[in-house]
């Protein structure tokens, strides 16, 4: 499995293998390891902070 892609879950909050049963609406990723998908929320609020401060999208 670690040639696989992993997947962050936000319903179940927990990382799945590329074979999990979860719905594609649910999830975040791919990631490339299992390690990178456990901290896919991370990832997130990091990305959303550069988003929220960057000048070319601010509307204000």
């Amino acid at each position: 499995m670690a040639d696989g892609q992993w997947w962050y879950c936000i319903l179940h909050k927990t990382v799945e293998p590329d074979d999990a049963t979860c719905k594609a609406v649910d999830r975040l990723g791919p990631y490339a390891s299992r390690d990178d998908a456990s901290h896919a929320l991370e990832r997130v609020a990091q990305r959303n902070d550069a988003w929220d401060n960057d000048p070319r999208w601010n509307d204000d």
